[in-house]
C-alpha cells in the first residue's frame, strides 16, 4: 500500500466535488463513504440527494468556522491510500479500518480522542480510498501531524503484513528528488529521453569519478556542456556550487540552475569534499612494478563482499560508495556496444549508493584512487579483463544487495537487484569473444589433461559436475590446469566464493573466477600458452594526474 499526502488546501467542498465526480473523472465509479468521524451522522453524496455534498462539506468545516482567525488558512488535509495492482480487492469495512489506522498513526484523529479532527473516507475505485480531514480539533487547536507521511507509511507496512498484501519497497528519505512533471514535459518537447536534472546528475557523477581533488572536479565539470557557478564564503572558501546545462533556460532566457544537493544528497559540496579530504597525495609510478589500474580495481572490488560481511557499517557504506564510482567509470572506458547496459547499471546503483549510514570514505581511498586511474590509462588489450571485472563487480553488487536487505534498506536492495540485471546483460556481451578463445584452446589440450579436469570436477563439485560437463564452456576449465596451477584448490575456492544457483552457465562463471584467482590472461591467440602475470611486489599508488585544475564562475565549452 502507498499513501500520498497532498499539500494542504482551503476548499473542502471543492475536494469533495472532485472525489464524487463521475462525469469528468471517468475512472470514478460508485463513489461513496466507507467511514467518517464527524460526531454523528455523515450524509453520503454518493447515496443521497444532490445537496448532500454541500451539507457534508459544512459538517467537516464546522470547527474551522468556530475557530475563526485561529484556524489555519490551509485547513484541508488530504491523503489517498492505494493498494498494489496484484492485491485482492478489500471490502468497505477493511478500507474503513485502514483509514482509521492511518488517521491514528498520523495524529489527525488519534483513536479514542473525542476532540480528534473531523474526517471522511471516500472510495470511488476498487483499489484505493481518499481520506479528507479538516485540521481543527474539538478544542479548536490544530493537530500534531508532523512527519505524517512517514508515520502513515510505517502503519501501512504493518497493514500489508496483517492483511497478506504485497509488501511495497520503502525508502528512508535518502533518494534523489524525482524530476517534476514540468521538467519531464520540457525534456519531451526538446526531444530528450531524460530531464536536465538527470543529465546534470550524470555529468556531476562522471566528473566526481575522474577527479582527484575538488579543484579538478570543477575543472572537469566546466569542460563539458555544463555551466558551473562556485559559491564562496567571505573568506574565499568554497561554500557550494550549482550547475546548469548550456542552452537549458527558463522563460526569461536565464540558465536553470541546480545545486548539488538538489541533484542528490550525496552530490552536495560538503559530501563531495569528504571524498577527497582523507585521500593521500598520489605518488609517481614505479616502472616495472605498478599493477595496471584495471587489475587493481578488480582486486579491490573482489574484496568488497568479504569487507561488507566483517566491516562496521560506516566502513561498509564507504565500500558501497566506491563501488558506485566504479560503475560510473565503466561506461567511459568500455566498448560502445556495452555502454547502454553499463550506463543503466550505474544509474540504477545510484539509489543503492546512499543510506542513513554515514560513509567513512577514508576506508576506501585506495580503491577510489584505482578507479580514478582507469579513466587515465589505456584499456587493456586482454579481452578477458573486462569480463572478469564485470563478473567481480556483479558479485559485489549482489553482496551490497544482501547488506541492504539485512538492514531493511528496501529501496537500496531493489536498486542493487536492478543493477545486477544490467551487469549480467553487459557481462554476457563482453564475455562471448574471450570465452570462445579459451574454449578453443581447451579443446586443443590432450585427452589426459581434459580427463584429469573431469575427475577434479566430480571430486570438488559432485552435485554440479554432470551439469558443468554438459555445458559448451566446459573445455575452458581445463586450460587452468594446463597453465600449471592446482585446479582442485582453485576450483574449491571459486565454488565457495561465487554463488552458482542463478548462473546461466556454471562453467563460464567458474572460468572467470579461476582466471582471476590464478591471474591468467586470455592470450587472445589460441596457440599461446596461458601464464600467470601477478607481480611479486605490491602495487604502487595511482599515478599523479596531468589534468590542470581551476575554479571560478560559470564556464562553457
Amino acid at each position: 500500500m502507498i499513501a500520498k499526502i497532498g499539500k494542504a488546501g482551503a476548499n473542502t467542498r471543492g475536494l469533495l466535488k472532485y472525489l464524487y465526480d463521475t462525469v469528468r473523472a471517468k475512472d470514478h465509479t460508485d463513489p461513496h463513504l466507507v467511514a467518517a468521524g464527524v460526531d454523528g451522522f455523515a450524509p453520503d453524496p454518493g447515496r443521497h440527494e444532490a445537496d448532500t455534498l454541500a451539507r457534508l462539506a459544512a459538517i467537516l468545516d464546522l470547527r474551522v468556522k468556530q475557530a475563526g482567525d485561529r484556524a489555519p488558512d490551509k485547513h484541508v488535509w488530504h491523503c489517498s491510500v492505494r493498494a498494489a495492482p496484484e492485491d485482492r480487492i478489500l471490502s468497505d469495512e477493511e478500507w474503513a479500518t485502514v483509514a482509521r489506522r492511518v488517521l491514528n498513526a498520523t495524529g489527525i484523529a488519534p483513536a479514542g480522542d473525542p476532540d480528534a479532527c473531523r474526517w471522511v473516507a471516500v472510495r470511488h475505485a476498487d483499489d484505493h480510498i481518499h481520506i479528507v480531514a479538516t485540521k481543527v480539533r474539538g478544542d479548536l487547536s490544530q493537530p500534531r501531524n508532523w512527519n505524517d507521511y512517514l508515520r502513515a507509511d510505517k502503519e501501512l507496512a504493518a497493514i500489508e503484513k496483517e492483511y497478506g498484501l504485497r509488501q511495497v519497497v520503502r525508502g528512508d528519505r535518502t533518494a534523489a528528488k524525482r524530476p517534476t512533471r514540468a521538467e519531464q514535459e520540457k525534456a519531451r518537447r526538446a526531444g530528450h529521453a531524460t530531464t536536465a536534472r538527470e543529465r546534470l546528475s550524470t555529468h556531476v557523477r562522471t566528473a566526481l569519478t575522474a577527479a582527484t581533488s575538488t579543484d579538478e572536479f570543477f575543472h572537469i565539470l566546466a569542460s563539458t556542456e555544463v555551466l558551473v557557478e562556485i559559491q564562496r564564503f567571505p573568506s574565499g572558501d568554497v561554500r557550494g556550487y550549482k550547475v546548469a546545462l548550456d542552452g537549458d533556460t527558463n522563460k526569461d532566457g536565464q540558465p536553470v540552475w541546480f545545486s548539488g544537493s538538489v541533484l542528490a544528497p550525496d552530490l552536495s559540496y560538503p559530501k563531495i569534499a569528504e571524498r577527497f579530504t582523507d585521500a593521500p597525495a598520489p605518488t609517481l609510478p614505479q616502472p616495472g612494478r605498478r599493477r595496471p589500474a584495471w587489475q587493481r580495481v578488480t582486486d579491490a572490488t573482489d574484496r568488497i563482499p568479504d569487507l561488507l560481511t566483517r566491516s562496521e557499517d560506516g566502513d561498509a557504506q564507504a565500500h558501497i560508495a566506491v563501488l558506485a564510482e566504479t560503475l560510473d567509470a565503466l561506461p567511459l572506458i568500455a566498448s560502445a556496444h556495452l555502454q547502454p547496459q553499463l550506463m543503466q547499471a550505474a544509474a540504477a546503483f545510484e539509489r543503492a549508493n546512499r543510506s542513513r549510514i554515514r560513509a567513512r570514505h577514508e576506508q576506501a581511498q585506495a580503491t577510489r584512487r584505482a578507479v580514478k586511474a582507469i579513466v587515465r590509462e589505456p584499456a587493456p588489450k586482454d579481452a578477458a579483463a573486462l569480463a572478469i571485472m564485470l563478473d567481480v563487480i556483479w558479485l559485489a553488487v549482489i553482496a551490497a544487495r544482501h547488506w541492504h536487505q539485512v538492514r531493511q534498506h528496501d529501496q537500496q536492495a531493489e536498486a542493487a537487484r536492478q543493477t545486477a540485471e544490467h551487469l549480467r546483460a553487459a557481462y554476457q556481451q563482453a564475455s562471448a569473444q574471450p570465452m570462445a578463445v579459451i574454449v578453443q584452446r581447451g579443446q586443443r589440450l590432450t585427452v589426459q589433461v581434459q580427463q584429469r579436469q573431469v575427475t577434479i570436477l566430480r571430486q570438488v563439485l559432485p552435485e554440479l559436475a554432470e551439469q558443468i560437463l554438459a555445458e559448451p564452456g566446459r573445455p575452458a576449465l581445463a586450460d587452468t590446469q594446463a597453465a600449471g596451477h592446482d585446479s582442485a584448490v582453485l576450483l574449491t575456492e571459486a565454488a565457495t566464493r561465487r554463488e552458482l544457483d542463478t548462473a546461466t552457465s556454471i562453467s563460464d562463471v567458474l572460468v572467470w573466477r579461476l582466471r582471476h584467482t590464478a591471474d591468467l590472461p586470455t592470450a587472445d591467440n589460441p596457440e599461446t600458452p596461458a601464464r600467470g602475470n601477478r607481480p611479486a611486489s605490491p602495487p604502487a599508488p595511482a599515478t599523479q594526474p596531468t589534468n590542470r585544475t581551476t575554479n571560478g564562475g560559470a564556464r562553457r565549452r
